[in-house]
C-alpha cells in the first residue's frame, strides 16, 4: 500500500535562518521535510545558513546538507525568488555581495527591503550589525560560540544517558536565549531598529541572529520579527497573501496507527511456555484435593 504524500502548504513569503550547514546541531533533515511541505513565491534565508566558524576548524558535511541546498535550488528553478541575506557565521558571502556577484538564480545581498501583500515595508537583515558583541568584540562571539557548542553537546549526552527522546529542560538554549536577551538590551537594538525603521519609512524588521523566533511591538508602529533557527527550534516566519506573518514551526509527521483486526477475523490462540504448561493442571490438581478435603472435613464435625 503506497503512503499518502503530505498535503503542500502555499504561502506568499517564507523567511528562514540561522541552518548552520557544516555543523553537527544542523537539523537538515528537518528543513528538507519543512522545505518539501511548504511553496512560496519569495524564499529569504536570513543569514547563518552556512556555518563557516565550524567549516574553518572541522569540515562536517554529512549527505542532508547537501539535500538542503538542492531544496532550495529547485525551489529558484521552479520560479521562486531565493534571496541570500549574509550574516556573521557566513560573513565570507559578503565579499560576493561587495563584487556584485550571484550565485546562479540567487540573488546576494547584505539586506533587503520587502513590500508584504497589504502594503508595509520591512527591512530583512542578519542582526549582526545590532549585536555589538559580534561587531565589537569578535573573540568574545567565538568564545561564547565554543560554549553553546559545548552545551548542545552535554544535551545530547544527557538525551543518551537518560533514554529520552527529547531532554528537558534544553541547556544550551535556555542559556543561548538569555544571553542574547541580556546582548540585545546592553546593545539597545531596539533603538536601533526603530532608528532605522523613522529614517527610511519602514514598518518593521525581519532578523535572525538570536535563535529566538518572536512577532514583537515594540513601539511607533514598528514591528520586530525573528525566524528563529534551525539547531534548536526549527521554525520560520510564513507570509500569507493578505500580508499577515505569523511562526511556522516543524513538526515530524507521525505515523498512522495500526488498523485494528476485523471482528469476524479469528484471534490467534495465546503460546503458552512449558512451565506454564505444567504449572496449571497442578493448580487444578490441588484445588480439587482441598476441595474434597474441606468436604471430608464439613461431615466429620458433629
Amino acid at each position: 500500500m503506497s503512503r499518502k504524500k503530505p498535503s503542500v502548504r502555499r504561502h506568499r513569503t517564507l523567511w528562514i535562518s540561522d541552518v548552520h550547514l557544516g555543523s553537527e546541531g544542523c537539523k537538515a533533515h528537518a528543513l528538507v521535510e519543512f522545505l518539501r511541505q511548504n511553496e512560496c513565491e519569495n524564499l529569504y534565508l536570513v543569514g547563518d545558513i552556512f556555518d563557516g566558524w565550524k567549516l574553518r576548524s572541522r569540515f562536517y558535511w554529512p549527505p542532508d546538507h547537501s539535500r538542503v541546498l538542492h531544496a532550495v535550488i529547485a525551489k529558484a528553478r521552479r520560479g521562486t525568488k531565493v534571496h541570500y541575506i549574509a550574516g556573521n557565521h557566513d560573513d565570507f558571502l559578503r565579499q560576493f555581495v561587495r563584487k556584485q556577484l550571484r550565485l546562479g538564480r540567487i540573488r546576494l545581498a547584505n539586506e533587503a527591503v520587502h513590500t508584504t501583500a497589504d502594503g508595509r515595508r520591512l527591512l530583512v537583515i542578519h542582526g549582526d550589525v545590532f549585536d555589538e558583541v559580534v561587531s565589537g568584540m569578535p573573540l568574545l562571539a567565538h568564545a561564547s560560540d565554543l560554549a553553546y557548542t559545548l552545551l548542545m553537546r552535554a544535551d545530547v549526552a544527557w538525551q543518551r544517558w537518560n533514554d529520552v527522546a527529547e531532554p528537558m529542560p534544553k541547556w544550551s538554549a535556555l542559556v543561548k536565549n538569555q544571553a542574547k536577551s541580556l546582548t540585545q538590551w546592553l546593545s539597545g537594538v531596539d533603538e536601533k531598529m526603530l532608528t532605522r525603521a523613522r529614517r527610511e519609512g519602514l514598518n518593521g524588521v525581519v532578523t535572525g541572529h538570536t535563535h529566538h523566533a518572536e512577532v514583537r511591538y515594540i513601539r511607533n508602529g514598528v514591528i520586530s520579527y525573528n525566524c528563529g533557527d534551525w539547531v534548536e527550534s526549527c521554525t520560520a516566519l510564513a507570509e500569507d497573501f493578505q500580508g499577515e506573518i505569523r511562526i511556522l514551526k516543524w513538526e515530524p509527521q507521525r505515523k498512522p496507527a495500526p488498523r485494528r483486526k476485523a471482528a469476524s477475523q479469528a484471534r490467534k490462540p495465546a503460546v503458552r511456555s512449558p512451565r506454564r504448561r505444567v504449572a496449571e493442571p497442578l493448580k487444578r490438581v490441588v484445588a480439587r484435593v482441598r476441595a474434597r478435603r474441606g468436604k471430608a472435613e464439613a461431615g466429620a464435625t458433629p
